[in-house]
């Protein structure tokens, strides 16, 4: 049976892997926080292998949180106390190749298993954190603490209709990116496939009121970020990685 998410593939850059999906998810309450950085500052925090992307002459790093739900593999339920649990991602934009895609600097999960699985099959830098998020109306709150400190707290909200970047703008060279780059502990370089419909994007607000998770990464930004935007819900098809080099 197709999933109702490879319905939609028109635009996609690249066709779909001829290799099935292996796993689903669903991304609630996502918001892109994005700042814009000049290229240089991130050169030595990503794989010379891979290009650091610009956008009208500005690189980009963003702090997107989230939570997780409905995460299972193919054809199994989702595991109790792992199909849904927070995530808090900082990434950027690379490419290689004609493959533009997506280099994490780290990601944080409540869910211990996940943090293990996903080290150890995409190689990514999962972190475990002790995370919540809960609603107040529209707003979204928004925590996540790792033991040694280093912590994220904010609240956001969409303030915008739902609609779709259009393409060759800036908000659609951010979001619209369908594949991931990782790095194993031995330096290989891997490539995972992703695949949604296209993002249902909002206008959002954010009060961004403790971040060390730019800081962290030697990355000097700070403050509220100059684009925001909010997606209630996004299903999710992964593949597994490929290794390139």
């Amino acid at each position: 049976m197709r999933h109702p998410s490879l319905e939609h593939t028109a635009h996609r850059p690249w066709p779909l892997p001829v290799r099935s999906w292996i796993g689903r998810q669903s991304w609630n309450d996502l918001a892109f926080l994005h700042w814009p950085v000049p290229a240089k500052l991130l050169r030595s925090l990503v794989p010379a292998s891979l290009e650091v992307q610009e956008f009208d002459g500005s690189a980009w790093i963003a702090v997107t949180p989230f939570w997780m739900s409905g995460v299972a593999l193919r054809g199994w339920p989702g595991i109790p106390g792992t199909s849904t649990f927070p995530e808090l991602n900082v990434r950027t934009y690379v490419t290689r190749g004609d493959r533009p895609g997506v280099w994490f600097f780290s990601l944080d999960a409540g869910s211990r298993l996940a943090v293990l699985a996903a080290r150890a099959v995409y190689h990514l830098p999962y972190l475990h954190a002790t995370m919540s998020t809960w609603h107040t109306g529209t707003q979204v709150e928004y925590h996540s603490d790792r033991r040694s400190g280093i912590g994220f707290h904010a609240t956001y909200q969409p303030t915008g209709p739902v609609a779709h970047a259009r393409p060759d703008t800036l908000e659609h060279w951010l979001t619209e990116r369908y594949c991931l780059y990782a790095q194993s502990g031995s330096g290989g370089l891997y490539r995972a496939e992703i695949h949604h419909a296209p993002w249902p994007l909002q206008a959002a607000v954010v009060n961004v009121r403790h971040n060390d998770m730019l800081a962290v990464h030697n990355l000097p930004v700070s403050g509220n970020p100059p684009l925001v935007h909010f997606s209630r819900k996004l299903e999710v098809l992964v593949w597994l990685p490929t290794r390139l080099a």
